[in-house]
């Protein structure tokens, strides 16, 4: 059966998402993407994955790395979004100009003054359709609790404000990983 593209499009415009810019940096070059196809697998062992378009110069370069950062970026962030999204035109070395980067561990670019940064080495890919699912290995987190997040829905921008809590938690600081061998498998 046949799914029309378009009505898939419209309902998972429905769906609300965080929005990240995600990087990579080592042998193959210093690379970023705007995405908002980034979740959660396990906690135990802490795990994400990212999905990236398999026709992007990016895949080959993120592959090589086998590390990525999730910047998840903050309310008042969208040009940033834009930037990493190739919609200015800006070269990817000026991408990174935009703003201030730092490293955790991995050494891939962590943005300094995102909401949130999931720095990962790649534990598995796998190929499904258009897009590489990178699985990521949780290295290190950084994280800003007091930020306003930016999500996507409905093709806009909007910033969700953080919620009052009883009490704040430090930023969980997991312990240093090595990267494995990663296995392609391809579905679909």
């Amino acid at each position: 059966m046949q799914i029309d593209r378009v009505a898939f499009r419209n309902i998972m415009a429905q769906f609300g998402a965080a929005v990240s810019v995600v990087t990579t940096e080592g042998a193959a070059g210093r690379c970023g993407f705007t995405c908002t196809a980034v979740c959660s697998v396990t906690d135990d062992p802490a795990t994400i994955l990212a999905c990236l378009n398999r026709t992007s110069l990016m895949n080959a370069v993120f592959k090589s790395n086998g590390v990525f950062c999730v910047n998840v970026l903050g309310a008042g962030q969208e040009d940033l979004s834009a930037v990493f999204a190739g919609q200015t035109g800006i070269s990817m070395a000026d991408r990174f100009a935009q703003d201030r980067w730092d490293t955790l561990v991995t050494g891939a670019p962590a943005l300094r003054d995102a909401v949130g940064a999931l720095d990962c080495t790649i534990s598995d890919i796998q190929e499904c359709g258009t897009h590489t699912i990178l699985f990521g290995r949780v290295a290190s987190v950084r994280l800003d609790a007091l930020r306003d997040s930016l999500v996507y829905f409905n093709r806009q921008y909007h910033a969700l404000p953080v919620a009052p809590t009883g009490s704040q938690q430090d930023p969980l600081a997991l312990a240093s990983v090595s990267c494995s061998t990663s296995r392609v498998t391809r579905c679909g």
